[in-house]
């Protein structure tokens, strides 16, 4: 059967400087700030041969609007309660803490960008 998997997604925000510091406190990381003509992008680390989809936050008023509604997205995690714990700290909120899905499937966990996006974490562990 064919795979459909995510090549690509983007995060609305409104304050660039306020999300690429919450995104990069929260996962530990470097955004990679580009200005696409009219786009505000800031792209998270990724390989595009490891087989992950690539992302960035994204600003560019009237065509972008963060959202509690609408798509979530879903960031990997070796421990969701790690990346959890530093939402608040980071000037988010913590929506659902560390939850087991299945024993199959692992751990989900949601939070609040400072942006107001709902956003997901899932680990194995």
């Amino acid at each position: 059967m064919k795979q459909v998997t995510v090549a690509w997604f983007e995060i609305p925000v409104s304050n660039m400087e306020r999300a690429m510091a919450f995104y990069e406190a929260i996962f530990e990381c470097k955004l990679d700030r580009h200005q696409m003509g009219p786009f505000d992008m800031a792209w998270f680390p990724w390989d595009e041969n490891g087989g992950g989809g690539g992302g960035s936050l994204v600003a560019f008023e009237g065509a972008y609007k963060p959202s509690h509604e609408g798509t979530l997205v879903y960031f990997s995690s070796e421990d969701v309660a790690v990346e959890l714990g530093r939402v608040a700290k980071a000037g988010g909120k913590v929506l659902q803490p560390k939850t087991q899905i299945s024993p199959e499937i692992g751990y989900m966990g949601l939070f609040e960008d400072t942006e107001g996006n709902r956003v997901a974490l899932h680990s194995n562990a």
